[in-house]
């Protein structure tokens, strides 16, 4: 029997939620400050997203909504090292896009080389010891600029972050809630990311290992 990627359902995928453009950008900010590593400013955090939920549709407030309940809970201390222990751990939830579409490869660097091309181009550069692909570094950009392109790169890496959705649901992590929420503003899938997607879920990103292995500020 062939092992799968990650052990979780592999459907129904988010269905698209009709926003603003406004609003998905606030979207991709709230879950950019709540995705990052927990620091000691987390309770300001959330108290700043939370002015935000108010002004969004409720199918992308409630996740964020949740994930803040979950993380208050349990504590800052227990969040942190779910965090290390989820996003630093397990390749399964890899917090980088581009491992999702290259995997472990030679052609890594090449693709985090075009994020930092596309943010430069759109007049942004990172700003943070943190690679262009990670992912809230993207949904910042994608908060920030104007331009869209940043909302195009989450578009197209749908299928990454389904995988990455799916996996936080088999840890039964709130994390999961996040993910959730940005792709609820993201456009419908299509049968290509389905098929990207089942693949990943198959046989996981490519494992070529070659030793390869901010936020951002307006140039």
């Amino acid at each position: 029997m062939q092992r799968s990627f990650i052990n979780a359902p592999r459907f129904p995928f988010e269905p698209r939620t009709q926003t603003t453009e406004t609003q998905r950008r606030s979207v991709f900010m709230c879950v950019s400050i709540l995705l990052d590593y927990p620091g000691d400013d987390a309770l300001q955090r959330y108290e700043a997203v939370e002015e935000e939920l108010s002004h969004l549709p409720q199918p992308v407030a409630e996740p964020i909504s949740k994930f803040i309940s979950w993380a208050r809970q349990i504590g800052l201390r227990s969040l942190r090292e779910h965090f290390v222990e989820t996003f630093d751990q397990r390749r399964r939830c890899a917090l980088w896009l581009s491992y999702y579409a290259v995997g472990d490869t030679r052609q890594r660097g090449h693709a985090i080389l075009s994020f930092s091309q596309v943010m430069a181009d759109a007049g942004w550069q990172m700003d943070r010891e943190e690679l262009a692909d990670y992912l809230p570094a993207v949904l910042e950009f994608a908060a920030r600029d104007e331009s869209g392109r940043g909302e195009e790169l989450l578009a197209s890496h749908r299928d990454g972050l389904e995988v990455l959705r799916s996996a936080l649901v088999s840890y039964d992590s709130g994390y999961q809630n996040l993910l959730t929420a940005v792709c609820r503003t993201l456009p419908d899938v299509d049968l290509e990311v389905i098929e990207r997607y089942q693949n990943l879920v198959r046989q996981g990103p490519a494992t070529e290992l070659v030793g390869m292995f901010p936020t951002l500020k307006v140039q």
